[in-house]
């Protein structure tokens, strides 16, 4: 990461992301890097945080969406069923 090679945050998968984003963290807490190092780190921290957003906020909508499909199939199922 420190070389400059460390992967765009956008094409990163959402583990990939995670676990780079708690690499970061460890080095910021442990508080050896220098202060433009550090910063450098922090703006790294914020662009994988919203990387892990963007991947949770889309997983929310795909099960929204799923959960919103399956309850309209259990709802016309219950509507279509004859009453007795």
């Amino acid at each position: 990461m420190s070389d400059g090679t460390a992967a765009a945050p956008e094409s990163l998968g959402y583990e990939a992301a995670r676990d780079e984003l708690v690499e970061v963290v460890r080095r910021l807490e442990a508080g050896s890097a220098s202060l433009e190092d550090s910063l450098r780190l922090w703006e790294r921290g914020e662009a994988l945080a919203d990387r892990c957003e963007q991947w949770l906020g889309s997983a929310r909508a795909r099960l929204d969406a799923a959960t919103a499909k399956d309850g309209a199939k259990a709802g016309s199922a219950t509507q279509e069923r004859p009453r007795q």
